[in-house]
Order: C-alpha cells, then sequence, then structure tokens
C-alpha cells in the first residue's frame, strides 16, 4: 500500500496553461480544483475552458453531455480552503521564483502532510523550491506542454530529496489522466526544451546575421525536421515573451550558447506580438538553414545525455509526443550518421568555448543507439517497457527483434518480468503500414516471418518457473491483446480498453487470439469477441476471465508484483468455464448459433439490445474473416495449445491473401470503412 493515492486533484493559477491542465484532468474523469487569487481570475480561467470545449463539441470531439460532465467535475474557486484534502496539487502560476515560493509556503500550511505537491515550471529547478515546501520529499517537477489539454507530454521530475514512493505516485498519476510521462534530471530546460529552444533560438539568429529572411527560414526548418512550424511560427503560438524568457533562463545557467540571439531581444523591446511569416523563400539557403538547426539539436541532445538528463530513447519520446516532430533528435542524428553529425554540431559551437560531448567525439554508436523496447531489473521482477508511445506501441519487425532479446536477457535473469508500456496503450495491435505495404508489394513472406517469429516469442512467455505479468494500463487491441493472452497473467488499470478488431480489417488474429482467448474466457465468449470487435472496460473483462486484476493507479504496480510472484498458473480446461451471470444471454446465443444462423436472422435475439448490437456489428465484418475464425475457433479447441497454435500459422496466407485484407487494412490507414469483398450481411 501507498500513502499516495491519487484521486483528487488541484490547479494553482487559472491561466492558460493552469487551465488547460485542469481540463485534462477533468475530462480523464477526476475532480480538480482550481485556484487562483480571485474570482474573476477563476472565471477568466473556467471561461477559457468553456471555450475549448464548446470548440471541441462543434468538432464533435466530444458530445454536449460530455463537456457538462467535464466542467462538473472542475471546482473554480478563490477559497484556497478548498485545497485541504487534495491528494495532488499542481502549480502553474508566470514563471517568478518569489512568487512560486510564496504559493508553496501557503500550500504547506494547508494541504494535508500527504498530498504531492507539482510545479509546472520550466524555467527553473525543483531543487530551488525546496526551502519553501514542508515535508519536501514530496515535492516534484511535473513540467506540462502547451496546449495542456491534447498535448500528451509531461517530464516528472523529482529532485535530491523527493521519495521513490512520490516518485511513483506522481508518475502513476500521469498515467491515470492520459498523459505519457518521461523522466527528466533536475537539469536546466529539464529535456525538452533544452534543445528545443535552442532550435528557436538558432532560427533567430540566422535571421540576426541576415543569412535568411524569415519565411525562407521557416520553410527550411519545415523542411529539415518534416515539421508543421517552423521557429518563428510556433514563437507567435506559444507567445515570443516566453521564448525569449527561456532562453534568457537557460543562457543564465548554461552559458552564452543558450542566449537569446539580439533579432530575438530587438523584437522584444518592440513589443511586437507576433512575427511576420510573409515573404519570398530562397530556396537556395536551405542546406545552410538546414545545417545550423540540425547542428544545433545534435550538440544539445548529445550533451543533455551525456550528463544524464535523459536517455536518448526518452528524448526522442519528448519530441515526438511533446513537439509531434516524426523522427526525435538521436533517430535524426543516427539518420545522417554520427560523422556528419559531429562536424555539423561542432561547426555550430565554433564561436562558444564548447566541447563536443563524448558521443561526438568518439563517434560512439552504441550511446546513440536507439531502442524502442528497453529493460531493467527492478528488485524482484524485470521491467519489460514498450516505449513508442506515438505508435501507441504497435508491433512491427523490428519490435519483435528487440522483444525477443529483452525478454531472453529476463529470462536468464531467473526474475519474473512485468510487460509495461508508455502512453495511452498498452500494444494497440501490430503496425498496419507493415501489413500494407507487404501485400501491396506482393510479399506475403514477410508477413508469414513476422507472424511465425511473434508465435515463437509468445509461446516461450507463460508456465514457465517464473512467472509472466502484462500490466495492461491503456488500449490493448488487437496483437496487444493477443500479447497480453500469452503471459501468465494480466493486471489491468481502470482505464484498459481491451478488443479483438481484426474481422473488420478483414483478417483474423494470427498470434494466438483465436486459441488462447477460447482458454480464457470459454468458447462462446470469444466468439463474440472476436467476431463483433467489441471492446470490453476492465470491469467487463475481469467479470468473464479476459483479466486477473483491477487495480488503481497509484497500486497498479505493486499489484503487478503481487502476481508476478504467483506460479500456480491456471490449468482451466475449455469445458471447465462457466460465464458469470452478466454473460449468461451472449453465452448462450454464441454457444447456440453458428455466424450463417446469426446473419441470416435465423437466431433471435429476442430482444436483448447487446446482442443486437452484436448481431449489428458482425454486419459490418468481412465474412471471409468470420468463417475464418469460427473454423478455427472450433478446430482449435480440443487440442493442445501448442497444434492449435499451429492452425492460425496454417491458415495465415489464405486470409492475408483474401482481398478483405488489404482492402481492410488500408481502410484502416485511410480512415474510412472498408468495403469488403465478401460483406456479411443481415
Amino acid at each position: 500500500m501507498t500513502s499516495y493515492n491519487i484521486n483528487k486533484f488541484a490547479v494553482i493559477g487559472a491561466g492558460n496553461m493552469g487551465s488547460g491542465i485542469a481540463q485534462k484532468i477533468a475530462t480523464e474523469g477526476f475532480k480538480v480544483v482550481l485556484v487562483d487569487l480571485d474570482d474573476e481570475k477563476v472565471a477568466r480561467g473556467i471561461g477559457i475552458i468553456e471555450t475549448m470545449l464548446d470548440q471541441a463539441v462543434k468538432r464533435k470531439v466530444f458530445l454536449p453531455a460530455q463537456a457538462d460532465a467535464i466542467l462538473a467535475n472542475i471546482d473554480g474557486t478563490s477559497d484556497w480552503s478548498k485545497l485541504s484534502d487534495v491528494d495532488l496539487v499542481i502549480e502553474a502560476v508566470f514563471e517568478n521564483m518569489d512568487v512560486k515560493k510564496s504559493v508553496f509556503s501557503r500550500l504547506s500550511e494547508i494541504c494535508k502532510p500527504t498530498c504531492i505537491l507539482g510545479t509546472n515550471t520550466s524555467s527553473f529547478l525543483v531543487k530551488e523550491l525546496v526551502d519553501s515546501v514542508s515535508n519536501p520529499e514530496r515535492l516534484v517537477g511535473l513540467h506540462y506542454f502547451f496546449h495542456p489539454a491534447k498535448n500528451r507530454l509531461v517530464e516528472v521530475i523529482g529532485h535530491a530529496t523527493t521519495s521513490d514512493d512520490v516518485y511513483r505516485a506522481a508518475w502513476a498519476s500521469q498515467e491515470a489522466i492520459g498523459k505519457t510521462p518521461i523522466y527528466s534530471a533536475d537539469a536546466p530546460g529539464f529535456v525538452v526544451n533544452r534543445y528545443f529552444v535552442p532550435w528557436v533560438n538558432e532560427g533567430v539568429r540566422l535571421l540576426g546575421e541576415d543569412v535568411a529572411n524569415i519565411a525562407t527560414i521557416e520553410w527550411a526548418a519545415k523542411k529539415a525536421f518534416n515539421v508543421g512550424m517552423g521557429p518563428f511560427e510556433l514563437m507567435n503560438v506559444t507567445g515570443v515573451p516566453i521564448s525569449f524568457h527561456a532562453a534568457t533562463s537557460l543562457g543564465d545557467q548554461l552559458g552564452d550558447f543558450y542566449y537569446p540571439g539580439q533579432a530575438l531581444k530587438n523584437f522584444c523591446e518592440t513589443g511586437g506580438a507576433s512575427w511576420p511569416l510573409d515573404g519570398e523563400v530562397d530556396e537556395s539557403k536551405y542546406q545552410t538553414i538546414a545545417d545550423r538547426l540540425l547542428g544545433a539539436t545534435f550538440y544539445v541532445a548529445a550533451q543533455l545525455v551525456e550528463e544524464d538528463v535523459a536517455s536518448a530513447l526518452e528524448t526522442d519520446i519528448g519530441a515526438r509526443v511533446g513537439l509531434r516532430w516524426p523522427k526525435g533528435p538521436f533517430e535524426l542524428l543516427n539518420d545522417y550518421g554520427l560523422e556528419k553529425s559531429r562536424d555539423l554540431a561542432k561547426a555550430v559551437i565554433a564561436n562558444y568555448d564548447l566541447e563536443l560531448p563524448k558521443m561526438l567525439q568518439e563517434l560512439d554508436y552504441k550511446a546513440a543507439a536507439l531502442e524502442t523496447i528497453s529493460s531493467c531489473s527492478n528488485g524482484e521482477v524485470t521491467d519489460i517497457w514498450f516505449q513508442r508511445p506515438d505508435s501507441m506501441n504497435a508491433l512491427n519487425p523490428k519490435t519483435f527483434m528487440q522483444f525477443d532479446a529483452k525478454l531472453t536477457a529476463a529470462q536468464l535473469a531467473q526474475k519474473p518480468s512485468i510487460l509495461r508500456a508508455n502512453g495511452k496503450a498498452f500494444v494497440a495491435g501490430a503496425d498496419i503500414k507493415f501489413f500494407v505495404d507487404a501485400l501491396e508489394a506482393n510479399n506475403y513472406p514477410a508477413i508469414g516471418d513476422f507472424a511465425a517469429h511473434g508465435q515463437k516469442v509468445f509461446a516461450t512467455l507463460a508456465g514457465n518457473d517464473y512467472a509472466s505479468v502484462t500490466r495492461a494500463q491503456g488500449l490493448c487491441l488487437g496483437g496487444g491483446a493477443e500479447l497480453a493472452l500469452a503471459t501468465d497473467w494480466i493486471v489491468a488499470s481502470p482505464k484498459m480498453m481491451i478488443g479483438f478488431p481484426e474481422t473488420g480489417i478483414g483478417i483474423f488474429p494470427g498470434l494466438g487470439g483465436t486459441q488462447r482467448l477460447p482458454r480464457r474466457v470459454g468458447l462462446p465468449l470469444a466468439k463474440y469477441l472476436l467476431y463483433t470487435g467489441q471492446l470490453l472496460n476492465a470491469k467487463q473483462a475481469l467479470e468473464i476471465g479476459l483479466v486477473d486484476a483491477v487495480s488503481p493507479f497509484a497500486e497498479l504496480d505493486a499489484t503487478c508484483l503481487e502476481w508476478a510472484q504467483k506460479t500456480d498458473y491456471r490449468q482451466t480446461e475449455i469445458e471447465d468455464i462457466e460465464p458469470h451471470n452478466n454473460w449468461t444471454e451472449i453465452w448462450n446465443f454464441f454457444g447456440n448459433n453458428t455466424i450463417d444462423q446469426i446473419l441470416s436472422g435465423e437466431a433471435d435475439a429476442l430482444g436483448n439490445a447487446m446482442l443486437e448490437k452484436a448481431i449489428h456489428k458482425m454486419g459490418q465484418k468481412s465474412y471471409h474473416a468470420l468463417k475464418m475464425c469460427e473454423v478455427l475457433l472450433h478446430e482449435g479447441a480440443p487440442l493442445p495449445l501448442k497444434h492449435a497454435l499451429e492452425l492460425e500459422s496454417r491458415d495465415l496466407q489464405t486470409a492475408f491473401e483474401h482481398a478483405d485484407a488489404l482492402e481492410g487494412l488500408s481502410a484502416m490507414l485511410d480512415g474510412r470503412r472498408p468495403q469488403f469483398e465478401q460483406v456479411a450481411s443481415v
């Protein structure tokens, strides 16, 4: 158990950042107190949230009732006494150290001793606030990114005396509100701003040196980094004075290279609101601009990793999630090669008294290596992390290779393993683009090899001397659900959603889903889930035995550890599984009727709304995929699991070579409804 079970939040400061943080917390179903100095400021903050929600309703992101529910979760007030029972309070006032210290001194008096105190500072070190806080072990940095209601990234920063329990609870709280947390040391700029601010500033220097005009710098930056906005447009969006303040703060702490360029100083002195972005683009300046921006990024990213501010992987996740760059600094660095990257970085810092990071001096390829799956020993267990949050941790051949290596090492360590993931998904299936590319190239063997490797790796997960546990904290779909099924135990967060969407994209689950699922939940419910693609929440999954436990985020790690110690693995035969009372009608309907009986209308739903919905869903699936599932389920049920899994491998090529597969997979990529060759009809 932990003393830091976070259910109620508070945000101090109802400006753009504070109101956005509060909105995100409320959107995820938590109560949040939004506090400012007076009722007028509070009303402004609530007004910002109402405007954002109105826009979301118009874009059909939320239904009106959902927007109303979000607002109902927010208690806007100037009465600080309402903070007495909150579990986590996040300071989001403007960047003035005296003001922040005053806020934390006041919070220390009002909040309970087990309330975690978080600061959203972007310019100061967390440790600078320690003297203002009673019980400083509960102080953490939680650095959100604009707009915090939409941007998923948050940097979680401890200081020298932050307790491990507090840090873990703060991290878990960010998962609970749908954020993607990354680790950062308590260092200037933390992770993302450490290289992003110099990236912006290098654009300013290019302007100040008359290398090119703003329009050309914007065009070149967008082309070189494949991004939607260049440095000047980004300054306009986030606020030019904020960029000046951020660069000044970094310069004060890290030296002249980080100080704002003269053009930025001059512009701020004029009081201008936004940089003018229009002008003629001089394409001949592209390489000069690209080299400077890349060189600045490579130097700073390599330096922050050398200083142990964050890993190369976390640095890249920060760029992809927080900045929405398609590639992070180290992926770009590896694309260019260490020698070229070294030369670009060296040229950028030539006029400053700086040394190249050792990674670039020594061309250390290992230091720049990127793995999307990481592992670490965590006391009694080995944690294996899926780290592609921007791709919802989708599985592809590279992922399987890395997972295979990490899993083998974990098993050699003779410890239980816990499969974890960063982001809103555990694993949201296989990489659809990989399948489409292979099919369009008429390269089925690539898909066959992928599935065969996946089957081989999954087969090693369960029934060993040391247990494997899936920590299913979010979306668990398709291949991700099959991965979870392959482990000994599945522990879910309240936010987990699990399902098997394959028949809706023209294929069947080919990594064990047609065989392991009925051995977990029984043949009738396996049919229901595979035929309809219905998503289940954590409570429903627990009812039918699809997961073994559901735990709040604050207790999720401890619960996973408890299950990791178990080796009394389930030995249930399919015929011994009985349905939960809430599922008997679904069980009987799918247990007693074939696909053709259901789709023809011969099977009577008897007015059951859940069954009527299920039949409707089946009518939208690929008939060919449904029939393949039906055959595999019945043929595999009486067989030992090992032999049953071989049936999937036998039929996989038939599924993928059918026209419905390419159509269904392509439709998913295109965001449209598929037009199957063999449409299931009711």
